[in-house]
């Protein structure tokens, strides 16, 4: 089994609402009678709106939503059917090949078929900065910052997506995708975000922890960060 990610662009012109909903409510389905499985949504909705503090973007225009599923072989041959249903329902669509590993794994709310997980899922897609070998940005994300993220967050699930190749033409550069669940509260709340709540001490050692690690390897302004609901389908 192979697992494809993919950021997909809304129509112009198209509302973000009416986007989403059939996202959800018409792609979803239609990709899993087409053979893909373990389909999973993230859709940017009102319920995220007040976690707009949150975004980063690097990307114009940035993503909108990110769609991901698993298929036995991801080879382009094997692919065009659920690519041409994608295609319809977006402006346009960037799909990559990636190696999930999952660090945590959403045990305290584990998603319903079809239904909005709770809290809410931050999505980040990383770039390798130029600064640092493939070997070097690897080791210090995956051998050193899991920890950090793990022990300074209040992330209930992380997910971290490890690039193998891009899967449509033009897609952009970047090197993973990162997915971590979060309590709503963290939207509006940072030391929420930050497993602090009714701590400071405790917050700004989390934040400041975080943020040392995070310089090690990403460089600012660089990520594309989106805040969003997600829907699993099976």
């Amino acid at each position: 089994m192979e697992k494809v990610m993919c950021a997909l662009w809304r129509p112009s012109g198209r509302d973000r609402a009416q986007f989403s909903a059939a996202l959800i409510s018409e792609l979803a389905p239609e990709l899993t009678r087409a053979g893909a499985s373990r389909v999973r949504v993230n859709v940017q909705d009102e319920t995220v709106a007040s976690g707009a503090a949150l975004r980063q973007v690097a990307s114009d225009p940035q993503q909108d939503a990110v769609l991901q599923y698993w298929l036995p072989s991801a080879n382009d041959i094997f692919r065009a059917e659920i690519d041409g249903i994608v295609a319809r329902y977006v402006e346009k669509f960037a799909a990559w090949l990636v190696v999930e590993s999952t660090i945590i794994p959403n045990a305290d709310h584990p998603p319903v078929r079809g239904e909005r997980t709770w809290g809410f899922a931050q999505l980040a897609f990383l770039p390798r900065p130029t600064r640092l070998s493939y070997e070097e940005w690897r080791t210090i994300w995956q051998s050193s910052h899991t920890r950090v993220a793990i022990d300074t967050q209040s992330n209930f699930e992380y997910v971290q997506n490890l690039i193998v190749r891009p899967l449509t033409e033009g897609a952009p550069e970047f090197a993973a995708i990162v997915e971590e669940c979060f309590p709503l509260a963290a939207l509006t709340d940072p030391h929420a975000f930050f497993d602090a709540v009714g701590d400071t001490a405790k917050f700004e050692a989390n934040l400041a922890a975080m943020m040392a690690s995070c310089d090690r390897f990403i460089d600012q302004g660089a990520i594309d960060v989106l805040i969003t609901s997600q829907y699993d389908f099976g």
